[in-house]
């Protein structure tokens, strides 16, 4: 319900009010139709002193997003947020964990008998080792022991494809791996909504399109989503046999269902997102005005979403954000994002009216809160851990390298993308001398390989599972031609077409050098004259042999030229490649030191 037709309502009410008897337009009633505060009495009942049930009902929505598995506290800047002092300056704090994820939304939800807990999607996927290799089962029973009530969908979800996401949400044991206990998986208690992903035999949505929350008179609809463009972002055969529609029409569509049913109060979890101007978790993105600090995808959604649903739960870019957007009508409501991995959970306090079923938007109260490790552990979620940590335990504290220093994944180029490029080219050449060059993805690279030790191993040894949470997607390492053309083309796509407005640089193994000029604008971003191969410039009909993940050898990321390579090859796991690459390139003695990130030139 947008603000305009609740103060509509209002003036109604007035109005019959005082045509009925002035005498009961008094400061109850106006109290009544402007809730200051709206909890409810001790017994559930009105505070009014006579018994009645209140008009209001305060609801707490805690929410989070895009925990990808990360069970344990994650590591580096993965495990850190940045907070806004009120001096200007900022301060980071160690956060996230679901020992002490688990331990936070308890104590919140402490004294508040509404209470729901929902999340904007990808809970699994790219996930560390601890839940990575079992399928994330792991993943699954902790969010049963958090409580969480619901979920859409994310792009990684789809990951090892919808078959498999079914198996999740309703159990049974893994088709090729089997139990990993005596007890049968028994899948998810909470509900994943995929109202925009459909089969593309049947038309309709392969799971849940939405779900209502319900507490005695109390009823919430929760319509999931995730982002239209997933075929991008996932491989191709995560997303075999599915259709993935507008976001925007799909919950428009749902949310009048919903209104057909008698829900009125309606909340969208998506899976898309936006990107603050600050990456302080507590920055006002509402300071200038409303939602003036928060840009990208979701901006245009949250403006085309019916103003029927009363706030937005969102993920996807990682970023933290609790602000407010204008809907169709011009009037604001809260739109949220919760950061990643289990660093931060949104408090938002949905004041429910009663008397029309709707929410009253004026009153939605939203922010969001560290996980801090000051806190004590839960101890149902330690005991999750070490059990899932004991099964992982032979084959993720095996060593597979040795580092002289942390090799960080940070920066328009970083060091650890490339000592993957090498490694891929180094495996390239092995499957066939002519291989020239490898390309990788940044986005699948998930984590930096950190020089102290993360367990027992000592400082600077590279476990399998710090390899595991580097390159967790199983993807496999191919080889493919491209023409010279085709080449100068792909670097350029990685500013141009769909990463325009957010490039995706390619991280180059050694030999490749340009310069990618940012003062320039779209495609001449990158300077084609300066683009060489072992010093000598690219002949554009000449045949390359290039190296690269699957995902990017299906054109995903937007490097649609990708997918018109010739002559592939394909080839062992990607995790295997870096692991033979680290193990024949590193010893205790002589290990190895972070590549300098010097074969991109950037003029800024």
């Amino acid at each position: 319900m947008s603000a305009t037709s609740h103060q509509q309502h209002r003036r109604r009410r007035t109005y019959a009010l005082v045509a009925t008897a002035a005498g009961l337009a008094t400061a109850g009633a106006l109290a009544a139709a402007l809730p200051a505060t709206a909890s409810p009495a001790p017994s559930g009942k009105g505070g009014h002193g006579h018994g009645h049930t209140s008009r209001y009902q305060d609801v707490q929505l805690l929410s989070f997003n895009d925990l990808h598995g990360n069970l344990e506290p994650p590591s580096g800047s993965s495990g850190r947020v940045t907070e806004l002092q009120a001096d200007g300056t900022t301060k980071t704090i160690d956060a996230g964990g679901v020992e002490y994820l688990a331990t936070h939304l308890r104590q919140a939800r402490e004294g508040n008998a509404y209470s729901v807990t929902a999340a904007g999607g990808d809970m699994v996927g790219a996930s560390p080792l601890i839940s990575g290799l079992f399928h994330d089962e792991p993943t699954v029973e902790a969010l049963n022991k958090l409580k969480l009530d619901v979920t859409s969908v994310g792009n990684h979800e789809f990951d090892e494809g919808s078959k498999e996401l079914a198996r999740l949400q309703n159990g049974g044991c893994h088709p090729t791996d089997g139990c990993y206990s005596d007890k049968k998986f028994k899948g998810a208690d909470f509900p994943y909504l995929a109202a925009n992903v459909l089969s593309e035999k049947s038309g309709k949505p392969i799971l849940k399109p939405y779900w209502v929350w319900k507490k005695k008179d109390v009823k919430i609809g929760f319509i999931g989503v995730t982002l239209e463009g997933t075929p991008g972002v996932v491989s191709a055969e995560g997303v075999k046999g599915l259709k993935f529609k507008d976001e925007v029409e799909t919950i428009n569509k749902y949310a009048k269902e919903l209104q057909r049913q008698g829900v009125k109060s309606i909340v969208a979890l998506i899976h898309e997102g936006g990107f603050p101007a600050s990456t302080a978790y507590n920055y006002d993105c509402d300071s200038g005005s409303a939602g003036s600090g928060v840009s990208g995808p979701i901006v245009d959604i949250a403006k085309n979403i019916t103003p029927a649903v009363d706030a937005l739960v969102t993920g996807h870019t990682h970023n933290a954000y609790a602000c407010t957007i204008p809907d169709p009508s011009g009037q604001p409501r809260t739109v949220t994002s919760a950061s990643s991995f289990g660093r931060l959970y949104t408090d938002t306090t949905l004041t429910y009216d009663r008397r029309t079923g709707d929410i009253a938007r004026t009153s939605v109260k939203s922010a969001n809160h560290v996980v801090t490790r000051d806190v004590a552990k839960a101890p149902d979620m330690t005991a999750l851990i070490s059990k899932w940590n004991t099964l992982a335990a032979p084959i993720g504290n095996r060593p597979i390298g040795y580092i002289s220093a942390d090799i960080v994944k940070d920066g328009t180029e970083s060091p650890l993308g490339d000592l993957i490029a090498d490694a891929q080219l180094a495996y390239g050449k092995e499957l066939d001398p002519e291989t020239d060059l490898a390309l990788m993805n940044p986005g699948g690279i998930r984590a930096p390989l950190t020089y102290a030790a993360q367990g027992a191993e000592g400082d600077g040894v590279v476990t399998y599972a710090e390899g595991f949470t580097v390159q967790p997607f199983s993807n496999t390492v191919n080889l493919q031609d491209l023409t010279g053309a085709q080449l100068v083309q792909v670097l350029k796509e990685q500013v141009s077409g769909t990463n325009a407005a957010s490039p995706k640089i390619l991280q180059i193994s050694a030999g490749l050098t340009y310069t990618l000029d940012l003062t320039k604008s779209g495609a001449d971003r990158v300077v084609t004259d300066s683009i060489k191969l072992n010093g000598a410039a690219i002949d554009p009909a000449a045949t390359y042999r290039v190296a690269m993940n699957n995902f990017l050898a299906g054109g995903g990321d937007g490097f649609t030229t990708l997918g018109q390579g010739t002559n592939p090859l394909v080839g062992t796991d990607d995790l295997t490649v870096l692991q033979k690459y680290l193990t024949a390139n590193s010893t205790p003695t002589s290990p190895i030191a972070p590549p300098a990130a010097d074969r991109i030139t950037v003029v800024q």
